[in-house]
């Protein structure tokens, strides 16, 4: 998911960079989304992973 966030984030700035101002602000809307997904999941799983004892060591 982080590396989707990437790609919509890179085509965003290659959009912006090329005057396409309707694809880059969709383009970082869908790669801001898609970032926060990926935070909000991650810290659901250390919660989960710490929550069952299998804490790293």
């Amino acid at each position: 998911m982080l590396y989707w966030a990437v790609v919509f984030l890179v085509v965003a700035l290659v959009a912006g960079l090329f005057g396409f101002g309707g694809i880059a602000s969709a383009s970082a809307g869908i790669a801001q989304i898609l970032f926060f997904v990926f935070l909000v999941l991650f810290v659901i799983a250390l919660i989960a992973r710490a929550l069952r004892g299998n804490v790293p060591r």
